[in-house]
């Protein structure tokens, strides 16, 4: 038979009549609950960034077929301009750039295989989001650091490893060992 001290009693009494420890059972509640928070949060959490980064790249893509609408407008259509030697620039940019990312919001919210082919489409977005560090650093570095646009650019440093959590759960590959 197991005892347990109790002190100021004089002596032992069974542990099936000792007082549980009002602590420990706080820390077992504790552990039950945060265990339950962790399982719902496994099950919920990526697809939620997955279809809230589709719904950024979404709105924001579509806000670019509306002249005038886009504060990014100009932006685009120097990157597009300068990507393309000159070939695509103005509103053709602008409605490239906005089919390109509403596509690939679209195809994440949708899930399955449409989220891989959205993570396809969004990596070739991003190329084009970053590419203005490169093509265009005088808009993006200012004499002290970041101008606003290269804020706007170095944001999607965000974005990008969001995308990389969404492709971790949709890309299929080998099963986990």
């Amino acid at each position: 038979m197991t005892t347990v001290p109790i002190h100021g009693a004089g002596g032992v009494v069974p542990a099936s009549t000792a007082r549980p420890n009002p602590l420990s059972a706080l820390l077992a509640w504790e552990a039950r609950a945060e265990a339950a928070v962790k399982a719902s949060l496994q099950r919920w959490s990526i697809p939620a960034l997955r279809v809230a980064l589709g719904a950024v790249f979404l709105v924001f893509g579509a806000l670019k077929f509306f002249p005038g609408v886009s504060p990014v407008e100009a932006l685009v259509s120097r990157t597009w301009e300068k990507l393309t030697f000159g070939l695509v620039s103005g509103q053709a940019a602008l409605v490239a750039t906005a089919v390109i990312e509403v596509a690939a919001g679209a195809l994440l919210i949708a899930g399955g295989v449409f989220a891989r082919v959205g993570l396809v489409v969004l990596a070739l977005a991003f190329v084009g989001i970053l590419s203005p560090i490169v093509l265009l650093p005088a808009e993006v570095f200012g004499p002290v650091g970041p101008t606003l646009t290269g804020q706007y650019i170095f944001k999607n440093v965000v974005l990008i490893a969001a995308a990389l959590v969404v492709a971790s759960r949709v890309l299929r590959g080998p099963a986990p060992r």
